[in-house]
Parts: structure tokens; sequence; C-alpha cells
């Protein structure tokens, strides 16, 4: 495995995962029953976006940094827990540190929800664990993917958030991924599923959301953000999110939160939305 997010932080399509993960843990607060969020490709936790990685590429000044000026009010309030937590990790108000998945959660859940982050790049597996180590909430673990979907699913608290948000650096790893939410769907029905894909000019997108379709659970919306024209060899032109048993009225959030985030992120006319059901709720 040779994929290292380090060098694609606070891009993008980060920004596009982490404020609908934001929303999703939100909903799931409304209930006082706890609950756990299992990251199964949890990287380091926090990156700094003055380092070596983040500067080779500088992808997050696609992504974050345009975030600066703010939007509506409207859409502000939907922004605001994703905000907190940038806030919270920059105390002196410039963007130095982005928060992955594992940070984000972490900061957004109570006492008595549980994250369980798996990294299986060995030293981004030992950051990650460095990172969370006096964290009680938190167990960090390093194996692969699917194996960890297996042995984690079903959650003891029998609520939780699943992301699933593979580099995609093989052929194969559309449908693997597909298979991963199957099994999981078969482990724990009532979770709320996760899965990032990539929008390149390629099959990857068509193939996950046909697969996701194909399970045929009720609530599994659609969310999609292009910022850019897809070409062959032209890389990452977007990103899209399945969300298996969406929380009620998460959809009405993201018809407002999803355009207006791919107008301030695309590229001239490129900044498209589409927030839409594959299978509707009963």
């Amino acid at each position: 495995m040779n994929y290292r997010h380090a060098y694609h932080a606070g891009n993008h399509a980060d920004v596009l995962k982490h404020a609908v993960l934001a929303r999703l843990i939100e909903h799931m607060k409304k209930k006082d029953k706890p609950f756990r969020v299992i990251d199964a490709h949890a990287g380091i936790g926090l990156y700094d976006l003055g380092g070596v990685e983040a500067g080779k590429t500088g992808e997050w000044e696609g992504g974050v940094t345009k975030l600066a000026e703010p939007f509506s009010a409207e859409i502000e309030a939907l922004l605001a827990p994703y905000r907190a937590v940038i806030a919270a990790i920059n105390p002196d108000g410039a963007l130095r540190y982005y928060p992955g998945s594992p940070e984000l959660s972490l900061r957004l859940m109570r006492a008595n929800d549980r994250l369980i982050a798996n990294e299986l790049h060995p030293q981004d597996a030992i950051a990650l664990e460095q990172q969370y180590l006096h964290d009680p909430r938190c167990d960090v673990i390093s194996m692969d993917a699917e194996t960890c979907l297996k042995a984690k699913l079903p959650p003891a608290e029998r609520r939780g958030v699943i992301l699933v948000d593979p580099p995609y650096e093989v052929k194969t790893e559309p449908e693997r991924t597909v298979r991963m939410l199957e099994q999981g769907v078969r482990r724990f029905a009532q979770g709320v599923f996760v899965v990032w894909y990539p929008m390149k000019a390629d099959a990857t997108a068509e193939t996950v959301l046909a697969g996701a379709k194909d399970i045929g659970l009720p609530g599994t919306l659609k969310v999609e953000m292009r910022v850019r024209e897809a070409f062959s060899g032209g890389g990452l032109a977007g990103s899209g999110l399945i969300i298996l048993n969406s929380p009620w009225k998460l959809d009405e959030e993201l018809k407002l939160l999803v355009p207006a985030l791919a107008a301030r992120l695309g590229l001239g006319s490129w900044g498209q939305a589409d927030v839409s059901w594959l299978n509707r709720p009963t």
C-alpha cells in the first residue's frame, strides 16, 4: 500500500467528505444513546498543511482555502460543526492544520461515543496511534479495511457511522468496495454507511454507484461534487459519497450545502452538484 493522504489533505474531496461527515455526526447526536464511528481508512488524523507532503501538491489551496470567505447564513449554519473543528486546531486563526476524519469525529463526538480508527499503511498507523494514544474514546487498529469491517461489525452500541474511503489505487478497488459494503450491510443493516468515490474519466464512479444501488437498501443517497472537466490522465475531477441509511432530512441539508460548495470550489462553470436518491426511503 503506497497511498498517503498527507499529499491530498484539505483538497476539494476532503471538503465534501468532511463537511458531510460533520453533518452526519450532528444527526447521530440528536439521540442520547451512544454511537460508534468506524473509520476504515483513517490516515494519520491531523495534517500539517505547511509540511513537506502537502507542500508538494498544494491541493488544499483548491479546497479548504477557498472557504475563507463566508457563505450565506443558511449555508454557514450547516458548515458550523466543520468550521468549529478547523478553528479549534488553528487557534491563532491562520490555516496551518487540517483535520482528517478521525480528528473531526473525535472533536464532534460526545464523551460516551466511540471511534475505531483503522489504518493499514505502517508509518501512518504509528502516527495515528501516537496522535490518539491518550483519548480513551479512540481504538486505533491496523488491518486491511475489509478485515476491519468483518471484525468490528456490528458495534456494541448498535448505532454507528461506517466510513469507507479507499484510495482506489488498483483496478479492482471499485468492485472490492462494493463487496465491503455488501458484507457490512449484512452484518449491520441499520448502520449509516458512507462510501467515498472519485470522479475521473473512467468507470470507477459508475461501478460503485451501480453496486450500491443493487444492494437495494432504502434511504441510499448519492452526493456528488464536480469541480472541473474529467479527461484521460487528468486525475480527480470531483468526488462523490454514497450514504446508506441516510438520516432523516440530511438530503434536504445537502441539497443546499453541496451546490454552494461546488460553486465555490469549481473552476468556472464546472462547479456542479448532484444530491439525489439511488434508493428512496420507505
